[in-house]
C-alpha cells in the first residue's frame, strides 16, 4: 500500500467528567491524560472541568496531542490546555460531538453533563471506562449501565495498570 494511501489516524479517547483537585480521582485523570500520550492516543476533552483539564495538561506535557470540543462559539483563552480546539457554538448539545470523537470514553467521577454524555456514547456503541472505587458517579455506572440493551463494553479501571489493560483490549493500544 503506498503512502498516500494508507490510513494514518490514531486512535482517540474521550475524557469525561468531574473530579476536584486534591481527590485520588483528579491526580488519575491526569496520569490518565500523560498514559494516553505516551502511547500515542489523541485525547478528546472539553477541559472544563478541573479532571478533564489535568488530562488534557498532562497529555500535552507529555508530548501528546489534545483536541478540546468546547461549548461556546468563541476560542477559549490562549492558555486553554489543547492542541486543537473546536469551538461548536453549540451549548450542550456539544455532548453528542464528544460521544461521538472518541474510540472509547473514560469516565472520571460526574455530574449530569457527564451522565448524558455516557448515555449517548452508550446509544452510539462507544465503550465506557468507568473510574472505579474512588467516588463520583462512574463508580456505579459497571453494575449501573444506562439501558439493558447491552450496546457497548462497560470496563471498569481503579489505576493506571488496569487502564492500559482494557485499552489493549479494546485495541485502542496497539501493539508494538
Amino acid at each position: 500500500m503506498s503512502r498516500a494511501s494508507a490510513s494514518f489516524r490514531q486512535p482517540q479517547v474521550c475524557v469525561l467528567g468531574s473530579a476536584e483537585p486534591g481527590s485520588t480521582a483528579y491526580e488519575l485523570a491526569g496520569e490518565a491524560g500523560a498514559l494516553l500520550a505516551r502511547h500515542g492516543i489523541t485525547l478528546v476533552s472539553g477541559c472544563g472541568s478541573p479532571a478533564t483539564r489535568v488530562a488534557a495538561e498532562r497529555a500535552i506535557a507529555a508530548g501528546g496531542l489534545v483536541l478540546s470540543i468546547v461549548p461556546p462559539d468563541e476560542m477559549p483563552p490562549a492558555d486553554w490546555p489543547a492542541t486543537v480546539v473546536v469551538p461548536c457554538g453549540m451549548g450542550d448539545a456539544r455532548n453528542l460531538l464528544m460521544a461521538l470523537s472518541g474510540d472509547a470514553c473514560l469516565v472520571i467521577g460526574g455530574r449530569a453533563g457527564t451522565i448524558s454524555e455516557v448515555c449517548l456514547a452508550w446509544l452510539h456503541k462507544r465503550p465506557l471506562l468507568p473510574l472505579v472505587g474512588h467516588g463520583g458517579w462512574s463508580d456505579a455506572l459497571p453494575s449501573n449501565p444506562p439501558d439493558e440493551r447491552k450496546n457497548s463494553p462497560i470496563l471498569p479501571w481503579s489505576g493506571m495498570a488496569e487502564l492500559e489493560r482494557q485499552l489493549r483490549q479494546l485495541q485502542i493500544i496497539r501493539p508494538t
